[in-house]
């Protein structure tokens, strides 16, 4: 039997990173953010170019173009995410099953929004990346198109991370080191794996 862990946390709190290491040792992962980039490059694009008119270039989804869409008509993000939220359930589905047929002990399901949703995912075990908050803003801030404006609209959408801390399974601190980050997911693979 495959243990289901979701992963999940604020943004720019060490998501990416830790998800990778997972990767690194071994573990399935699916990254939800990679669903959705593959979705705007497919799937999805006819739906959002109706809901949002010029935020396709080339076939694809233009993430800024649709971002900027979304900060003047906020009121759409609940029919981005009708299209969006449920292609990537199947997705998710689809690896966890493929996870449990190929026989892993374990898979990792990254899912930024996993609380916010409240969808149920069939997962047993919730793991939360952690930072101070002035680490979350410095990083969020050093992305490329990352605006203050844009960051406070994020973040006033999510979950706070006390909130998540409070409700995680497991905590992945990632204030430390690179190498502090991999000790502690290795760590908790170890711990997972005598469960």
């Amino acid at each position: 039997m495959t243990l289901r862990l979701g992963l999940t946390g604020s943004i720019a709190s060490g998501k990416s990173t830790v998800l990778r290491v997972f990767a690194e040792l071994g573990v399935p992962v699916f990254s939800s953010d990679d669903v959705v980039h593959e979705l705007y490059r497919g799937e999805a694009v006819a739906a959002i170019e109706a809901l949002f008119p010029g935020a396709v270039r080339d076939g694809e989804v233009d993430r800024a173009e649709l971002s900027r869409q979304l900060v003047a008509a906020p009121d759409k993000l609940k029919a981005l995410e009708a299209i969006v939220h449920p292609l990537v359930r199947g997705r998710i589905a689809r690896f966890l099953a493929e996870a449990e047929a190929a026989g892993a002990a374990l898979a990792v399901v990254d899912i930024p929004l996993l609380y916010e949703t409240g969808y149920p995912y069939g997962l047993d075990k919730v793991a939360v990346t952690s930072a101070p908050d002035a680490v979350i803003r410095e990083r969020a801030l050093q992305r490329e198109g990352m605006t203050v404006e844009k960051l406070e609209a994020i973040l006033a959408r999510q979950v706070p991370q006390a909130e998540k801390l409070k409700r995680a399974d497991y905590i992945l601190d990632t204030s430390g080191t690179i190498a502090d980050t991999r000790n502690a997911v290795a760590d908790l693979v170890e711990t997972l794996s005598r469960t």
